[in-house]
């Protein structure tokens, strides 16, 4: 009994060490149909509509807006020029946490007919919304990972590990 403790503390902690040194990364300038960008930390909406201006998507969707910002807000807080807000950004209001972000999503795609998306999030953060995402998505859909550079505190690292983990567990045992 107390070699399968300890190897279940030792995995545990393995796991802990790979989760907040092997932060995902950004990636590579490629074309997707269209960018998500969950609200939250610092870097991600600046990250998305960046790409969006450069044309390697033709849309983005900013999921988890709060309820009472209003769209010319967002677009004089980000700077956003009105021929992109008006054409290509979509503010969805629906989302509450990170699960709501991934059906804010699938319902948002399922009114298009695109293949591929660019998930951009706090590296930190890009895991779970990943897996959360896919959990939602059809299997035809490509997800790109995009992470932002962020400099999470040991508390930050320790939740978000813990949340990725029951969020996996969920998805494995059903």
């Amino acid at each position: 009994m107390r070699r399968i403790i300890a190897g279940a503390i030792a995995a545990w902690a393995l796991g802990f060490v790979w989760f907040a040194v092997a932060l995902p990364q950004p990636a590579e300038q490629m074309q997707t149909d269209a960018i998500v960008v969950p609200t939250g930390s610092g870097g991600r909406i600046q990250r998305g509509l960046e790409i969006l201006q450069t044309g390697a998507a033709e849309q983005m969707l900013v999921t988890g807006v709060d309820v009472s910002v209003q769209p010319d807000e967002f677009q004089a807080e980000f700077d956003v020029p009105t021929r992109i807000m008006d054409c290509c950004v979509t503010l969805g209001f629906s989302a509450l946490d990170t699960r709501g972000n991934a059906r804010e999503t699938a319902e948002w795609l399922a009114d298009r007919n695109y293949t591929s998306l660019r998930l951009v999030t706090a590296d930190w953060h890009m895991r779970r919304a990943s897996l959360e995402l896919q959990d939602q998505l059809p299997d035809d859909i490509d997800v790109l990972t995009d992470a932002v550079h962020s400099e999470p505190s040991f508390g930050t690292l320790f939740i978000e590990y813990h949340k990725f983990i029951a969020v996996w567990a969920q998805q494995v045992l059903g």
